[in-house]
């Protein structure tokens, strides 16, 4: 094995002889229960960002232990066509050239789209192979191939026939710069810092009396159709029947009593533009009001606005209006005003809730059997509260706005002929049904559907839906689903509708919710902030298995995590320290040729000789069943933090840091079959070892296992490896490895590190070899160091140990453990005089800072005027003094100096 572990090299050696090999392909032949999951389709148009690389990782994570596990795994890939944005960067492209889509036209421009998506929709998938993504590539798909287009029109048929489809106008959220409607749920509120203008109404027939009615929007102002205010304010009771001039329109627009006015807000008077806001639509629907549209879909006035403000941008026109306004005497008052603003989800463009004829799919039918599914524990959340976001939103569920305005996506399939009929067809037809006429005369609706209109159908769809293919009968309902919490409703809930309607199933029976990634600050990682973090610079830095080692072991279920570029050393310096012990067992399996590691690899349990066995020996064998148990529970949980730490203490300090130094007596010992039992056990634990770390590290792992030789060819994969399982209880029992070795053992490292603390403390050099005597509470105890005392020796690089039961030590620096104190005898080691006289100066220096802190934070004005984090920061760097302080004090004691 090389000195160096070089990731880069090794991480481009294994994925292309992955897939030469089959490795992540399932087989129906197989006996294994099976397990799949379906990504969440990354958009066509993405790169890798650190959300995709947590989300990735984390079913890697659980696909790779489930395929250990004996399981047949399918993991389906896939990229989603993502209408807007995809439609959004090659009509940006055509601008370069000095075009527009309407210059191409609708058929060369799907065609310009495609030929996009061949050049540069591949950059997502390339990048999760870097990451290490066992996907079954065979099972790739696009929410525009054939299969599924053909299952989105099965869909829409299905429902425009069974009447959960219709088409009707109404307010929907529309985006002038993307020039379509968006869902509810495609729309991210802001707070804004804007303006209510308080405008007066002039009643009619009441000469020098007006209504004031306050609002954020005076460019809706020529919208507006009535005034409302609530019918129990008997403010107003006098005006019901009355009429006001609509200012600079000169229209009379009537005053309506609705309930839905909130008598308590303002003066309780509101202005209704029932084609600009949804409450106000629903006030006018039951008054029977006009519905005045006077926004074009670009987002400037049309001719409905009046001739002063036809073609002005909106909000050219907000300032032009109250200006006006204000010359015309009618502005009261402006006010600042911090409201909630509706933004595009793709460009972010402030959207317009506007009139417009759409499509929607009715909710409420689908919801109930939804709900059920996850209210009976089939469908099963981790963690569970995200099940009272979920019900909170399907209780209160809205119709579902499907169409969008532009001609990258599935289109629509309604056709309508000359002679008036309407139908849904999933292919497009060569005559109408009622009348006979040719295609000539039957044109189809110029609208797409709503991305999220494919997504919904990706668990069954993916699988060969609506054809009733093998796939489909093995593989649904899906396993896990992996996501974010922040599309639980725009496909989570989907989703689980759509199972339930078209599969009668439940699409997945579990969903595990990550947090989102944020910087060390807690920002949210954005190009405008400048702290995202490109997860492919990481994996060329340090590795992909460190970028995901990390991740895992900072990952809590549904809570976000915090990273900076620094903390991928973790996983970096992990992989190197798994490659260092593995290089260390092998140079020494090299002088055991009777040991075969192939075979080794398999058993359930090493051939040990039991009288040879030493208390490490049984502590790693032990703790290696813990540490087994401990990492099951964990992912069996999806508490993937608690499972990469239970690996991580495993390997880094029970094996690495103790047992290998303990081991090294043996193996450059005389005594042969101790040797080689050494080697044994070795090779057993880092077998073991490296199939628990595969599912996190899978890289570094495959390289080490064919280089210890537990492979024993280049096809065979450590993925196909058995997951380890206990040791068997006949022998645990043989070899005493009970939870009394394993508390012994820990308790004898808690001494080591106590005496190493107190050879620092007391300022021992490195090189010195002091004296070390250790006073033991319990005599069994006493009587299992004794028998061990070269361990301890070596271990705290002493000259001698001696061990006392119950002596109580005195006259030497003592430390406590749980075993007993342990004290050192420091002589001529070390000069007393001088180190008390240098902890002496420390204090004094330490107490010369605390004076000037607390002078801080006892006046009055700094604790007035300092900002509240500076407060904490001097309040914590107290906190801190006191304790070295006190740290110093102690070792005052230690040398027999007063503190």
């Amino acid at each position: 094995m090389d000195k160096h572990y070089d990731p880069q090299a090794i991480e481009s050696k294994w994925y292309p002889q992955w897939e030469k090999s089959g490795a992540f392909r399932p087989d129906p032949a197989h006996k294994g229960e099976p397990y799949s999951v379906v990504i969440p389709p990354p958009n066509v148009t993405g790169i890798l960002h650190m959300g995709h690389a947590l989300n990735d990782t984390i079913q890697d994570v659980l696909v790779r232990w489930n395929r250990m596990r004996g399981k047949d795994v399918l993991w389906v890939p896939g990229t989603d066509h993502a209408g807007i944005a995809t439609q959004n960067v090659v009509e940006k492209a055509l601008r370069k050239e000095g075009l527009r889509r309407q210059d191409l036209g609708r058929e060369k421009f799907v065609e310009r789209v495609w030929e996009w998506r061949k050049q540069y929709g591949g950059t997502i998938v390339r990048q999760l192979r870097a990451l290490g993504c066992s996907c079954d590539w065979d099972h790739e798909r696009f929410t525009m191939d054939e299969g599924l287009c053909r299952a989105v029109a099965e869909v829409f048929c299905d429902m425009y026939e069974n009447d959960l489809i219709y088409r009707g106008n109404y307010i929907v959220n529309w985006c002038p710069r993307c020039g379509t409607a968006l869902a509810d749920d495609e729309i991210n509120h802001e707070p804004h810092d804007g303006f209510l203008w308080h405008i007066r109404y002039p009643i009619v027939g009441r000469p020098g009396e007006f209504l004031e009615v306050a609002t954020t929007r005076p460019e809706t102002l020529p919208g507006d159709t009535a005034v409302a205010v609530h019918p129990k304010d008997e403010r107003y009771l006098h005006l019901r029947g009355c009429k006001v001039l609509l200012p600079l329109a000169n229209r009379e627009i009537p005053i309506v009593a609705d309930e839905y006015v909130e008598r308590e807000f303002g003066t309780g008077v509101v202005k209704i533009t029932p084609a600009h806001d949804p409450n106000d639509f629903q006030v006018a629907q039951r008054h029977q009001l006009e519905q005045i549209n006077i926004m074009n879909g670009d987002g400037t006035m049309n001719e409905l606005a009046g001739e002063a403000y036809k073609g002005l941008d909106r909000f050219e026109c907000r300032k032009k209006i109250v200006e006006d306004l204000e010359k015309g005497g009618y502005l009261v008052r402006t006010e600042s005003y911090q409201n909630s603003v509706g933004h595009c989800y793709r460009c972010h463009t402030v959207v317009e809730s506007r009139l417009s004829k759409q499509w929607f799919v009715r909710m409420k039918p689908l919801a109930e059997k939804a709900m059920e599914a996850v209210r009976s524990g089939e469908i099963v959340f981790a963690p569970k509260r995200y099940e009272n976001t979920y019900f909170a939103w399907m209780e209160n569920i809205r119709d579902w706005c499907i169409s969008r305005q532009i001609w990258w996506g599935h289109r629509i399939p309604v056709y309508t002929c000359s002679c008036g009929h309407e139908w849904a067809a999933p292919t497009a037809p060569d005559r109408c049904p009622k009348c006979g006429a040719g295609k000539d005369r039957i044109t189809q609706d110029p609208d797409v559907l709503d991305t999220w209109f494919s997504s919904w159908l990706w668990p069954f769809s993916t699988l060969g839906w609506p054809n009733k293919t093998e796939d489909l009968a093995r593989y649904y309902p899906t396993s896990d689903l992996c996501t974010a919490p922040d599309i639980i409703f725009f496909w989570v809930a989907r989703m689980i509708m759509a199972g339930c309607r078209f599969m009668g199933q439940i699409p997945f029976k579990h969903v595990v919710f990550h947090g989102l990634v944020r910087d060390d600050k807690g920002r949210k990682m954005s190009k405008s902030l400048g702290n995202s973090i490109d997860p492919l610079e990481v994996i060329r830095k340090y590795s992909a298995d460190a970028l995901r080692f990390t991740l895992m072991q900072t990952t809590s279920p549904g809570v976000d995590i915090f990273i900076s570029m620094d903390k991928f050393e973790i996983g970096r310096n992990f992989g190197t320290k798994v490659w260092n012990a593995a290089r260390f067992i092998r140079q020494h399996a090299e002088k055991c040729p009777e040991l075969d590691f192939a075979k080794l690899s398999v058993v359930e349990a090493p051939e040990l000789d039991i009288s040879l066995l030493t208390d490490s020996d049984r502590h790693i064998l032990a703790t290696a069943n813990a540490a087994l148990e401990a990492t099951d529970a964990a992912l069996q949980a999806y508490r993937f933090q608690d499972a990469a730490l239970a690996v991580y203490d495993f390997v880094w300090n029970q094996l690495c840091d103790w047992y290998l130094e303990d081991a090294k007596k043996s193996l450059y010992g005389a005594d042969d079959a101790r040797r080689v039992q050494t080697v044994r056990i070795l090779a057993d634990v880092l077998s073991r070892a490296l199939r628990m770390i595969h599912p996190f590290m899978p890289f570094v792992t495959e390289e080490i296992w064919h280089q210890m030789g537990y492979a024993t060819g280049i096809d065979e994969t450590i993925s196909h490896a058995a997951w380890p399982k206990a040791y068997p209880a006949a022998f645990c029992q043989a070899c005493g490895l009970t939870d009394e070795i394993r508390s012994f053992v820990n308790n004898r490292h808690a001494l080591i590190t106590a005496g190493r603390a107190l050879r620092v403390s007391m300022n021992i050099p490195p090189s010195a070899k002091p004296s070390f005597i250790v006073d033991v509470k319990n005599g069994a105890d006493a009587d299992r160091l004794g028998a061990d005392l070269e361990t301890l020796v070596a271990s705290l690089n002493a000259s001698s140990v001696t061990i006392v039961h119950e002596k109580h030590l005195s006259g030497v620096p003592t430390s406590e453990t749980p075993l007993g104190a342990i004290g050192v005898q420091i002589d001529d080691l070390v000069d007393t005089a001088e180190e008390v006289k240098k902890i002496r100066a420390e204090i004094e220096k330490l107490q010369g800072f605390l004076k000037t802190v607390e002078g801080k934070l006892s006046n009055t004005r700094f604790m007035e005027k300092a900002p509240a984090a500076i407060v904490e920061q001097q309040k914590a760097r107290k906190a801190e003094l006191l304790a070295d302080i006190e740290r110093q004090q102690k070792r005052l004691q230690m040398f027999g100096a007063e503190a």
